[in-house]
């Protein structure tokens, strides 16, 4: 399986203004170029007034496709250097665009790549970025004696379970990272005498959200 990687879960938007002119910076997850495009454009609609709509994106796993644009300011003075931020980030699957209304100074070349810079990190600030991770998705049926051993067991061992239902028994759902599974199903079945049973869902992709809640993917 691929190693896990950093994803914009919910995006946001971050606003600075520098000597009067505003960058809102509006950042999205994306999956496709053609959805990032397309996002692109909306943005151009929305913010139809500003001068410029500067953007950068990166899609794949190990940032495949990489793009980005000045729309009109300086050469690497916008569409670079927010790039590097979202890179900087270790960020993946994510498209920024930063708009800008000019105030009626010039910034310059040095003012304008930190405005954009410190436009993205305000936007990256205002999004739910989440560590997306590759794992075994672990079923474990126990009877309630051994509930508390299996608790236990996840804890110890900083595994965030999915779910755990009770029922006649207590099932406990949670992923496994691969390097893990086998320490842990040995820890399962030593903590309770080999009576659970245990079964492999298979792979999974998983992200544990700010409220703490685990989402699969």
């Amino acid at each position: 399986m691929s190693k896990a990687y950093k994803i914009v879960y919910n995006g946001g938007t971050g606003e600075i203004v520098e000597k009067k002119s505003r960058f809102i910076a509006n950042v999205f997850p994306v999956s496709e170029e053609d959805e990032a495009l397309a996002i692109i454009e909306k943005i151009k609609k929305q913010y139809w007034d500003a001068r410029h709509n500067c953007y950068a994106y990166i899609i794949g796993i190990n940032a495949e496709k990489q793009r980005c644009s000045d729309d009109g300011e300086p050469q690497g003075t916008a569409g670079r250097p927010m790039l590097d931020v979202l890179l900087g980030h270790e960020l993946r699957n994510v498209l920024v665009v930063v708009t800008r209304y000019f105030g009626g100074t010039l910034l310059g070349t040095g003012g304008l790549v930190r405005a954009y810079s410190q436009a993205v990190r305000a936007g990256v600030e205002a999004s739910e970025v989440v560590l997306k991770c590759p794992a075994l998705k672990m079923h474990i049926y126990s009877d309630y004696n051994g509930a508390g051993k299996l608790q236990y067991i996840m804890s110890a061992n900083e595994i965030n379970v999915i779910d755990t239902i009770y029922t006649d028994n207590v099932e406990i759902i949670a992923p496994i990272p691969v390097e893990m599974y086998h320490m842990i199903e040995n820890k399962v079945l030593e903590a309770t005498s080999a009576s659970a049973v245990i079964e492999n869902e298979g792979e999974i992709w998983y992200g544990v959200l700010k409220d703490g809640s685990v989402h699969i993917f």
